[in-house]
């Protein structure tokens, strides 16, 4: 057997075996390196523009530049640091627009979902030959490189950016760049690689282990699966329950103080230009307002400054802030009145909405095919209250931060009171909800279940007694026993008498005949024995 091999040089080997070993480290690089000049890119366009209407910039190209590379920083969780202070102190800025926050992760999710789709193998032949790697290794190993080569590329342009920000008057705090930047690349990007390779359940199974022993229980046990995906579909509906909830309250807010904001949105500044630059900062602090409206909902309630809490019970006077739209929409100081407390109505269906989500599925509806037990029941009730809080708690920590130091060093929810609030409306209402629920379903089909064999023993009961006629079966092939009753076209000849008699003659004419031989009985088997 001659056995072929294929001679390269070695100058066209080298590229050629490098991109074979990394199929997706470059397509990672690039795009993460895309993706992250694409936001930079947007903020420049946009600071730029309302540099150039403005009737009175303060500095040149430059200085705007150095700002959009700073906000572009802010919008990933970075503190800022302002310097043109009035008292000289350097005063933090640490206040993240949600809005703004969504544009860097909606584009790292892309880039490594669509370097992952360029750098997926094919494998075409059979998986089990000796010495080949299969398909789901070969994905598993792609997909991590993929992951690597777009968190290396974005962060390698957010480096240059914090560098050449820390020339302006907003300049980036170290610290918080080097967590909060990593931080939502990688998980944009884990997410992104994630959804291309069809979000595998192997991956979870891997993060999970990590919890502790009796959560771990919990989630990887018996139909962990059903459990736990009921679990946060329960939670993300009350998480969407609860932003929903706080939107309306923040409309409602809006509307009862609807002169107060109009007349600060008028004196905040003149001219088209500058107030459709507060117009754009009102919209992309809708978000952290809706979540502060939440969370007053809760009863934590948020802060403007240190020592000055709204909560529906009371609200403390405020500092004296500038004029603002959105603050204008901030409860009047004072005790609060019913109208206030009316705001708990939103945790109630909140907690509600974890109980139905999990009390439907533990009946044996919404696609389940079994009944769970009580204790199954409250214990994925009870999670899906964890993993509710635990957003809630994340969409607290991104909405809140300073604006300087002394009083305004805090605005904003608490994230940790805010997730005890939303546990405890969760945990309190949700449990009980999804028990009654399953009580209540699993009643009525037990009752309808009762009703159904109760018709049966009385049909049993009504039939007892009656004397059972024997019935003939007539000699057809396409006959089926208990599919009716037979009738009168149906019942043999001998029932008639005229008939009967030519059926016996025939009989005994037949009978008297000399048998047949055994080759034409056994052609025709319907040929009567002969006696």
């Amino acid at each position: 057997m001659i056995q072929m091999t294929e001679r390269r040089s070695p100058l066209t080997s080298l590229p050629t075996r490098l991109r074979d070993r990394s199929p997706g480290l470059a397509a990672g690089l690039l795009g993460g390196a895309v993706a992250a000049g694409l936001g930079l890119g947007s903020f420049a366009v946009l600071v730029m523009v309302l540099w150039i209407s403005s009737p009175y910039p303060d500095s040149g190209p430059d200085g705007a530049l150095h700002v959009a590379a700073a906000l572009w920083l802010l919008a990933h969780g970075a503190e800022l640091v302002r310097t043109d202070t009035l008292s000289g102190t350097p005063a933090p800025v640490g206040l993240t627009p949600l809005l703004l926050l969504a544009l860097p992760l909606w584009l790292v999710h892309r880039a490594a979902r669509d370097a992952t789709d360029g750098g997926e193998e094919e494998d075409d032949g059979p998986a089990a030959v000796p010495g080949r790697i299969s398909v789901l290794a070969r994905t598993a190993v792609s997909g991590r490189t993929v992951w690597a080569g777009v968190v290396l590329g974005y962060l390698a342009v957010g480096t240059a950016a914090a560098l050449y920000a820390t020339g302006g008057e907003l300049r980036p705090s170290w610290l918080w760049t080097g967590v909060s930047m990593p931080l939502v690349v990688t998980v944009a990007a884990g997410a992104g690689v994630w959804t291309a390779y069809g979000r595998p359940r192997a991956v979870l199974d891997e993060v999970l282990i990590l919890l502790p022993t009796g959560l771990r229980r919990l989630v990887l046990g018996p139909d962990a699966r059903a459990r736990l995906g009921t679990a946060a579909r329960a939670a993300g509906a009350a998480t969407a329950v609860l932003v929903g909830g706080g939107a309306l309250l923040l409309a409602a807010s809006l509307v009862w103080h609807g002169e107060a904001a109009r007349e600060s949105f008028l004196r905040l500044t003149e001219g088209w230009s500058g107030r459709s630059a507060v117009l754009l900062l009102c919209l992309t602090l809708v978000p952290n307002a809706v979540v502060w409206a939440g969370s007053y909902a809760l009863g934590p309630g948020f802060t403007l400054g240190v020592g000055h809490a709204v909560t529906p019970l009371a609200s403390a006077p405020t500092p004296l802030l500038p004029p603002f739209p959105l603050l204008a929409a901030v409860p009047d100081t004072g005790t609060g009145t019913p109208l206030h407390w009316a705001a708990g109505v939103v945790p109630v269906v909140v907690g509600v909405t974890v109980g139905w989500f999990v009390g439907r599925v533990a009946a044996g509806g919404a696609g389940s095919a079994d009944v769970w037990s009580p204790g199954r029941t409250a214990a994925t009730a009870g999670l899906a209250a964890v993993l509710c809080a635990a957003q809630v708690s994340v969409l607290a920590a991104f909405a809140g931060g300073p604006l300087g130091v002394g009083t305004l060093a805090r605005f904003g929810p608490v994230w940790w009171q805010t997730g005890a609030a939303a546990l405890v409306w969760t945990s309190v209402l949700g449990v009980p909800t999804a028990l009654g629920l399953r009580a209540w379903r699993c009643r009525g089909r037990k009752e309808g279940g009762v009703r159904q064999e109760g018709g049966q023993g009385e049909e049993r009961e009504a039939t007892i007694g009656k004397p059972r006629v024997a019935v003939p079966m007539a000699d057809d092939s396409t006959f089926e026993p208990y599919d009716f009753l037979p009738t009168e076209a149906a019942q043999p000849l001998w029932h008639d008498d005229d008939a009967a008699r030519e059926a016996r003659w025939a009989a005994l004419k037949e009978a008297s005949a000399e048998p047949e031989p055994p080759e034409s009985r056994a052609a025709d088997p319907q040929l009567p024995d002969a006696p």
